[in-house]
């Protein structure tokens, strides 16, 4: 048998006080399990008496971990080995001697000092941005021109600011407020254009310090000077996209969202001539697993009040939908967008367009004709190219082959469209 220690799976080939720590990894931040009797090398050992080495397994639990997580222990009777299985647990942080532990690939270290934190906020069901903030003296003139322009109010009071969770008699102002007022303390965007290497910077954007609201519409303004352009297309003027903004919208707001606001460092964006890399702070939040996070079906926040704030005001459509709207964007593309979760970041990576690849010149002239997202018929496609009829069905044939328009209708009736 070829047993291998893993971030859910650990051996001891003896009970020594240090297994205590793994107990507290297990219960803080995802249920594993503990033999007893193998080698860390995979050997199976066996114990002299299994079941005094249960009630010995089960005191030191008992008189070291706290709170006491909820556990079980198993006897195999064929090579006298112990499992022990520790579940998550809700009353977190679960520390041994006063210290909480997680996991790492298959060692266990001491979570840091924002990590005991969050386990703590986590343990009392609290979101970071739940918490009160040290800044109380705050302004809201940036959210205040929002909520009237979307939410048709009047102006912004205390009762409004309640309303959107923001504000409590008791406590005062949260760190969602915080982050959302005209002037904070947070590190915020970090936008680089790059040249031919990271070595040049064309260009650069630091965006901190104000509310997210300007940092969001900030970085988007400065992603449409370098991949948007405008293009006459007969009497039409038509924005033409190199990388999708939909896309580019739902990666920003999404990193807004779901980053770790407690740590120090910023979202960076690295923008160069053939994509656009968003790389934000905080892995996926406790419960997402990584398949859930990329089908887009079910989204936890890391941030609510935070987020249910941007939903109020139209950033965000529906929980959960952005990654496959990012998906949905590049559906036309054989160049798709690529994403990359690591246990303290989260990377997109949204390439250029090639709508066009391998069209020819006049291949390019009919397809331009449906950047206007007008129905035409093969006559009006006819007077607008001066293309004859077989040449300019061959051409519609190709698009249609390569999932770039598509044909609608029969006959005299037929239009054929932009597929969108």
């Amino acid at each position: 048998m070829n047993l291998r220690e893993s971030k859910r799976l650990e051996f001891k080939s003896a009970i020594s006080y240090s297994f205590l720590k793994t107990v507290s990894a297990f219960a803080n931040y995802g249920t594993g399990e503990i033999i007893f009797g193998i080698s860390d090398k995979g050997n199976i050992m066996g114990l002299a008496n299994p079941i005094e080495s249960c009630l010995i397994i089960e005191n030191k639990i008992n008189d070291c971990i706290k709170p006491v997580p909820q556990y079980n222990l198993d006897v195999n009777s064929k090579n006298n080995t112990v499992t022990l299985k520790v579940f998550e647990g809700l009353d977190k942080p679960y520390t041994y001697k006063n210290k909480a532990y997680k996991r790492n690939d298959s060692s266990t270290i001491e979570v840091e000092k924002i990590e005991y934190n969050r386990l703590i906020l986590e343990g009392q069901n609290l979101d970071y941005d739940e918490i009160p903030s040290k800044k109380q003296n705050l302004q809201f003139k940036e959210l205040e021109k929002q909520l009237i322009d979307k939410l048709q109010i009047s102006s912004i009071s205390k009762d409004i600011l309640k309303t959107l969770e923001l504000f409590n008699d008791k406590t005062g102002f949260n760190i969602a407020a915080e982050l959302l007022a005209d002037a904070n303390s947070f590190s915020g965007i970090d936008i680089v254009r790059f040249g031919t290497d990271i070595d040049i910077f064309l260009d650069r954007l630091t965006l901190e310090k104000i509310s997210v609201l300007k940092m969001y519409n900030s970085a988007l303004e400065f992603y449409k000077r370098y991949y948007q352009y405008e293009k006459i297309i007969k009497s039409k003027r038509v924005t033409i996209e190199t990388i999708p903004e939909v896309a580019y919208r739902e990666a920003i707001i999404n990193a807004v969202v779901h980053r770790t606001w407690d740590v120090s460092a910023s979202i960076k964006i690295s923008m160069f001539s053939d994509r656009i890399e968003i790389c934000s702070p905080g892995g996926l939040p406790a419960g997402l697993s990584k398949e859930e996070y990329l089908n887009g079906k079910f989204s936890l926040l890391r941030n609510k009040t935070l987020g249910n704030v941007l939903l109020r005001l139209g950033y965000i459509e529906k929980f959960g939908t952005g990654i496959n709207r990012i998906k949905k964007a590049y559906s036309n593309s054989p160049n798709k967008p690529k994403f990359e979760i690591l246990d303290n970041s989260i990377s997109i990576t949204l390439p250029i367009i090639t709508i066009n690849s391998n069209l020819r010149a006049v291949e390019e002239k009919v397809f331009n004709l449906f950047l206007t997202n007008r129905l035409f018929s093969r006559g009006e496609i006819e007077k607008e190219t001066s293309l004859n009829k077989d040449k300019l069905i061959r051409i519609l044939n190709k698009l249609i082959q390569l999932g770039r328009i598509s044909k609608i209708g029969k006959g005299k009736d037929t239009k054929y469209g932009l597929i969108k």
